[in-house]
């Protein structure tokens, strides 16, 4: 008898330029937030930092171990999600929502066992996996092909990036972008649905494709806004992605409350009210 499909919460339609306004209410939680925002970011750059201090004289590796590294970007950021939903019901945004948020997310969860409970981190694996493969493949690809050793980010502007002969550069950036499409759809709503409401990882994820099938064009520009920042993260040796990290982090909550609609499904007991928030009217007239 054929297994009867996870139901899925309703999805909005958004305009075009709606992630800007996600990155504006961004700004507005990191504001509210404090240092606790720019210490997420300071961590990922710090760890960049200890990943080109070990890879800098193997840029083959390197290129492939940064970009690997911001595939599990969206679990890395799962306390600012929290910080912003605190945020959004009144509550204080402080260290001990974080603390709640990764040691301790679900405190009155009965059952510590069931995959309900696990599914964040069945999802940060699926990630961290995909990201090892890219990670191995990218090494492989520019190693193999490459028409010498690369070993330094010059090396890899000179020979991949403004090489004359061959398609390597255009042959790596294909495959990530063949990588990155259905982690982009997979992941772009997971990680706060998963947060904030009693899903599995399969509705998560199907929740996530169908919100970019729904808003194709917003979605590919949501895509954009987090590459175009990423990257100007990266090549601002790093120090960008202080801010960077915690503002996508933030924005990427936004972007789940405006598309998603997920009051069919049970709230998770991460935290509970300090205080009774009032309705927070949001652009769109979503609450």
């Amino acid at each position: 008898m054929p297994r009867t499909p996870p139901p899925l919460p309703a999805i909005r339609t958004i305009g075009l330029m709606q992630p800007m306004t996600w990155l504006v209410l961004a700004w507005r939680d990191m504001a509210r937030a404090g240092w606790i925002s720019f210490a997420h970011g300071l961590a990922l750059t710090l760890f960049g930092a200890a990943i080109f201090v070990v890879a800098h004289h193997r840029f083959w590796l390197l290129a492939g171990a940064l970009s690997g590294f911001l595939v599990v970007a969206p679990v890395l950021a799962t306390s600012l999600y929290a910080l912003s939903r605190a945020l959004e019901r009144g509550e204080a945004a402080n260290l001990g929502v974080v603390l709640k948020t990764w040691l301790n997310w679900q405190n009155s969860h009965v059952n510590k066992w069931g995959n309900d409970y696990w599914c964040m981190l069945q999802f940060g694996a699926l990630l961290a996996l995909a990201a090892s493969g890219w990670v191995m493949t990218s090494a492989a690809l520019i190693t193999l092909l490459a028409p010498v050793p690369i070993e330094t980010p010059l090396d890899f502007l000179r020979h991949v990036v403004m090489a004359r002969d061959g398609w390597l550069f255009e042959i790596w950036l294909a495959l990530g972008s063949l990588m990155a499409a259905p982690i982009f759809a997979s992941s772009v709503v997971a990680m706060p649905l998963l947060l904030d409401r009693r899903a599995n990882l399969l509705q998560a994820v199907l929740t996530g494709w169908q919100a970019v099938i729904t808003n194709p064009l917003p979605m590919a520009f949501w895509a954009a806004i987090i590459l175009g920042f990423t990257l100007l993260g990266l090549g601002s040796l790093l120090l960008g992605l202080i801010a960077v990290m915690p503002m996508l982090g933030h924005a990427s909550w936004h972007a789940y409350r405006d598309l998603v609609d997920a009051s069919s499904l049970p709230e998770r007991d991460l935290v509970a009210p300090a205080v009774p928030a009032a309705p927070v009217r949001r652009p769109g007239g979503t609450s």
